[in-house]
């Protein structure tokens, strides 16, 4: 199984980055505005609308406070073909208020693990810049 980990650093509090990871009804507004269009629950599973109409649908396994992590895994094979995939986002305190937010990701078949990092990658990013200018806004 190929595995996946990127992490960045945070211009903002560990607790207010996991507020936001916690979420998972939000992450359309709270994470990646313009990435992901609506997010909806259905019990466990949270259904993802991309801009092209596209429905991911992801299934909630853990939501863990006390080590500040959010594990998921996507429902089926989805646009990159994947067997399998469970991902997980752990945010931890970092030095001068800010915080360093993981994401590690698994997926098979192996050959898949180019386009994940890239996409990981580039949306982890998004996030950290949607994460720090919610903060800017937000005083």
């Amino acid at each position: 199984m190929a595995s996946v980990r990127v992490e960045t650093i945070v211009a903002a509090p560990a607790g207010e980055v996991w507020a936001a990871i916690a979420d998972v009804g939000a992450v359309h507004r709270r994470l990646l505005p313009g990435r992901v269009l609506d997010a909806r629950l259905e019990g466990d599973v949270r259904i993802l609308t991309m801009p092209d109409g596209t429905e991911v649908r992801e299934l909630i396994v853990a939501i863990d406070p006390a080590e500040r992590r959010m594990a998921y895994s996507v429902q089926g094979p989805g646009r990159l073909a994947l067997e399998h995939h469970h991902a997980a986002f752990q945010v931890f305190d970092h030095d001068g208020g800010r915080s360093r937010l993981v994401w590690t990701t698994d997926v098979l078949p192996h050959d898949r693990e180019t386009a994940v990092r890239a996409r990981v990658s580039r949306g982890i990013e998004e996030m950290r810049a949607t994460l720090e200018s919610r903060r800017a806004f937000s005083g």
